[in-house]
């Protein structure tokens, strides 16, 4: 086949610009198929005879060496083209060694056409889309190192905020939702969410795979004067160290259990499926995001959407569950009693970040939506919970396991520092750094009275 065939490093090809080299050797081949030498001061290159001539042909050959500069590596490539011969030019491919700063060749390599098999020298190892999937074929080290990237991506997300629970924090915040003042409901108007099921339901599974926020808060008072107000933070109690199997789970109302199903006061009617645990997963597996247990959720947010009141709202609770309360209450109350303190003492157990709900937009404006709910009554679907135990049982029963500590472990680790706060007359937190310094410093050991100052009538 007659014409001009030219073989170009396709790295060359992109970066055109980069290859413009003026250096261009002609070689002028003789009837017998021998090549003269080339000039000192040109490259020099092998070529083969039955490269550019064939079954004996006398024609001239006029053989283009053109240098291609592929980087600022060690190695060049050149693209030698076969002009006017008669056919089936031969694909010849050289490369030199510019280590040394020379044009000495590394060595020539010839390929025909037919020669798929074998890549040309200067390939690129393929995109990891092109790897092989199958779990017995050998991962190359691209392949591999992309595992470890996207293993180290998520560690370093969980890992973002050390000391902090390992949990996805942008969950509390999500787009399009708006906290209440107090902290305890999270709560949107997109109208997106209340009119497709698949996203109401894909909102929810993502929102209750973080806990709520329990607290304990202690207050002593004597008529309108707050001797001490202190606050600790037990979320961390929820959510299982590195190794540990986690035990929240998401559940639908069970047949027969009293809720708001889509009216305006509670009931056990209508039902839907069975009410058993919709999913029970670890956060980020498989299963805690295509979930199961018979589809109640989808079945619940299907009706949700397809209700034609004016106002409704579909509500995530978020529980914690087998915490005895009433022990801790108790070693606070005796702490305090010891003190010598004769004020009135309120234990509470608080829980913020409580409540997911979904609402309808207003459609005549927040005015006229809110005078309109003075006449109708609001369809509410408090059906779906988000179940984070703080134990497999609850206190006294066997085989009880806890996520990550008893109630008596953590009341060991916490008397001192909270018998200080006290002691202190705080209004505020107790902290891991009012631990740290009970461990450290001794701070809380020892205290047994303190000066409350003169007593006075409520």
């Amino acid at each position: 086949m007659a014409g001009r065939r030219s073989i170009l490093d396709e790295k060359a090809a992109r970066g055109g610009s980069r290859s413009s080299t003026s250096n261009t050797t002609t070689y002028r081949t003789s009837p017998n198929g021998v090549a003269p030498s080339p000039s000192p001061t040109s490259p020099t290159a092998t070529i083969s005879p039955t490269a550019v001539a064939k079954g004996g042909e006398s024609s001239p050959h006029i053989i283009t060496r053109v240098p291609v500069q592929r980087s600022s590596s060690t190695r060049k490539s050149y693209a030698i083209s076969l002009d006017d011969g008669p056919s089936d030019d031969a694909e010849i491919v050289a490369d030199t060694d510019t280590d040394s700063g020379s044009d000495t060749p590394a060595g020539p390599s010839c390929a025909t056409a037919e020669d798929d098999a074998t890549p040309p020298p200067y390939s690129f190892p393929p995109p990891p889309s092109l790897l092989p999937l199958h779990p017995s074929s050998p991962l190359s080290p691209q392949a591999l190192r992309s595992q470890e990237l996207e293993r180290s991506e998520l560690a370093r997300q969980h890992a973002k905020f050390p000391g902090l629970p390992s949990l996805d924090y942008k969950q509390y915040s999500p787009s399009f939702f708006t906290l209440s003042r107090e902290c305890d409901v999270l709560s949107s108007k997109a109208p997106y969410l209340s009119a497709n099921v698949g996203a109401l339901v894909s909102c929810i599974r993502g929102l209750a795979t973080v806990p709520p926020k329990p607290q304990v808060h202690v207050t002593g008072t004597r008529g309108r004067r707050t001797d001490f107000s202190i606050k600790l933070n037990l979320m961390h109690l929820l959510v299982p160290t590195k190794g540990k199997r986690r035990m929240d789970y998401l559940r639908c109302v069970m047949p027969g259990e009293l809720a708001l199903r889509g009216g305006s006061k509670p009931d056990v009617h209508p039902q839907v499926g069975t009410g058993c645990s919709d999913a029970l997963a670890p956060l980020g597996s498989s299963s805690s995001s295509s979930g199961g247990g018979g589809g109640e959720l989808e079945a619940w947010a299907r009706k949700f959407v397809h209700d034609s009141a004016s106002v409704k709202a579909f509500t995530l609770e978020r529980q914690v569950a087998n915490l005895d309360k009433g022990w801790i209450e108790g070693q606070l109350r005796s702490l305090v009693a010891a003190t010598k303190y004769k004020g009135n003492v309120t234990v509470t157990f608080p829980v913020t970040h409580a409540k997911v709900t979904v609402q309808n937009p207003d459609r005549f404006g927040k005015v006229l939506t809110a005078v309109s709910g003075l006449f109708v009554a609001k369809k509410q679907y408090e059906v779906v919970k988000a179940v984070w135990p703080f134990a497999s049982a609850p206190n006294g029963e066997r085989d009880r396991v806890c996520v990550v500590q008893s109630e008596e472990t953590w009341w060991r680790e916490w008397k001192d520092p909270i018998r200080y706060a006290v002691a202190t007359k705080r209004q505020g937190w107790v902290t891991n750094e009012d631990k740290l310094e009970a461990i450290m410093e001794g701070k809380g050991k020892g205290v047994e009275m303190v000066d409350w100052g003169p007593d006075y009538e409520c």
